[in-house]
């Protein structure tokens, strides 16, 4: 089920650079980002910290939030 997550992601990453709104990029990358998330703490054992994969989770996660951050920021007037 994690591989499946993981190519979700990957659909919605590459799915976000055929647009032009800024706004929906965006969001569209924002959900991409967090199934990465989701792929990197799913695809080994979850109950075990040692298998999450940290290189794949943690810049996901930055990127999720730096769009959460510019998709809720009133003073950017560029989206």
């Amino acid at each position: 089920m994690a591989e499946y997550i993981g190519y979700l992601a990957s659909v919605f990453i590459v799915g976000g650079f055929m647009l032009k709104n800024l706004r929906t990029i965006r969001f569209i990358n924002m959900f991409g980002c967090i199934c990465f998330v989701i792929y990197g703490i799913f695809l080994n054992d979850y109950r075990d910290f040692n298998q999450w994969l940290l290189p794949v989770i943690i810049p996901n996660a930055i990127l999720a939030l730096v769009q959460v951050y510019y998709l809720t920021s009133k003073s950017n007037t560029t989206l």
